[in-house]
């Protein structure tokens, strides 16, 4: 591991954001990544949502430890324990998962890997909690809202939370999750408009995260 658990989490912390992206392309990848590292952003979340998407993952590691030294790449999308196991092997620094399986728990926690997993009730996250997951994913953000964060932070005021879905990159938008007390938030095509990826501008891919972190900053408590 390039990076222990208890530096991605704070990381993650201070720059509040984790952007969740996907590629079949693993030059476009390259491209979008290192705008993003211009831009401020120091934790990435590849997606396991395509063929192949463990090859593009694993060029994409490589290219990161060379020209993005400082960025920690996460796996988002698994669900099972083998292709955490898989993701890892391929350099992932961080878990991240739409659901809660124990399993994946186990595996990431035998090798220090933070897990981050897909949290839709207050029982989840507690179970999750229990299975040593430091970081729990609030999902589907844009259903649950930021009250349900309020809520569970309420009685449980020791959960970090990152909130995935329903995330903007907008003053109204971010402020509403981190009042709500939300540790940092997932953000995909949001950060990744289509039409930037199209015309190839990765300075506005840049100047994207770069203003969404300095959003977050203003708006944190």
């Amino acid at each position: 591991m390039r990076f222990s658990k208890i530096h991605v989490l704070s990381v993650m912390k201070e720059t509040g954001i984790v952007p969740v992206f996907y590629h079949k392309d693993i030059a476009v990848a390259k491209k979008v990544l290192k705008a993003c590292y211009a831009g401020g952003i120091r934790a990435f979340e590849f997606t396991n949502r395509g063929d192949f998407a463990h090859e593009v993952f694993g060029e994409l590691v490589k290219y990161a430890a060379i020209e993005c030294p400082e960025m920690i790449m996460g796996i988002g999308s698994v669900v099972d324990a083998p292709t955490a196991s898989m993701y890892i092997q391929l350099g992932a620094n961080f878990i991240v998962s739409p659901l809660f399986n124990p399993d994946v728990a186990k595996v990431a926690n035998r090798r220090l890997v933070p897990y981050a997993p897909g949290c839709g009730s207050v029982s989840e996250v507690g179970f999750a909690q229990e299975m040593g997951c430091d970081l729990c994913k609030v999902f589907p953000g844009d259903v649950l809202g930021p009250a349900f964060i309020k809520g569970l932070k309420a009685p449980m005021p020791w959960s970090n939370l990152m909130v995935t879905g329903g995330v903007k990159p907008e003053e109204s938008n971010l402020k509403a999750w981190f009042d709500a007390g939300v540790t940092c938030v997932g953000m995909g095509s949001n950060l990744f408009p289509a039409e930037l990826i199209k015309s190839e501008n990765w300075d506005g891919i840049t100047k994207l995260c770069a203003d969404t972190i300095a959003i977050i900053q203003k708006v944190k408590k």
